[in-house]
């Protein structure tokens, strides 16, 4: 496994658990984190405002990576979620996230979040 699928893994793998530290721990101070249709921010500062999902949703989600690709500095992920909404109820999604990396740390992440309503593609 690569450095950066490492990297990678151990980012998933802080947000599964909402654990911040870890999570800044694989990103470069200028992070630039883009959710199509959704919000763009810059710096670990509003990373780390924006790695709850609050007030919206609460707990940290759950997360499936159903494959990983690399190539060069960039390692694109398939995802499945769910998220817990603090009003009740869940929200599952397909994810598609393109992380650019830098030294082995994303510097950039790029991803589309479809809300799955009725099935596994609806």
């Amino acid at each position: 496994m690569s450095r950066n699928i490492e990297t990678v893994n151990t980012y998933l793998d802080g947000f599964r658990k909402n654990d911040h530290e870890q999570i800044l721990s694989c990103l470069t101070d200028d992070i630039r984190w883009t959710v199509f249709g959704g919000f763009q921010l810059t710096g670990k500062e509003a990373y780390d405002k924006n790695i709850d999902g609050a007030p919206v949703f609460i707990d940290p989600p759950e997360l499936e990576v159903v494959r990983m690709v690399e190539q060069d500095d960039v390692v694109m992920a398939e995802l499945n979620g769910v998220a817990k909404y603090a009003a009740g109820g869940e929200m599952r999604m397909s994810m598609a996230e393109v992380f650019v990396m830098r030294d082995g740390k994303i510097a950039e992440r790029r991803a589309w979040v479809i809300e799955l309503k009725e099935n596994d593609f609806r």
